[in-house]
């Protein structure tokens, strides 16, 4: 199932987090399967205070 990927900065955050954890090992990943643009996803948050850490395959 292909659910949309949230508009507003504050359930993107939360939405993108929760599938990081649960179903994908990298941002990349997700955008990939999502046909989602990193770029897009990253300048959003962003924008909001959060930035990608690969490391931990979370925003923050």
């Amino acid at each position: 199932m292909n659910y949309a990927i949230p508009k507003d900065p504050n359930m993107l955050y939360s939405y993108i987090n929760m599938m990081l954890r649960d179903r994908y090992s990298s941002l990349e990943e997700f955008c990939t399967v999502s046909d989602a643009d990193i770029e897009e996803i990253k300048d959003i948050l962003k924008k909001e205070g959060y930035t990608y850490n690969p490391e931990l395959n979370q925003f923050r």
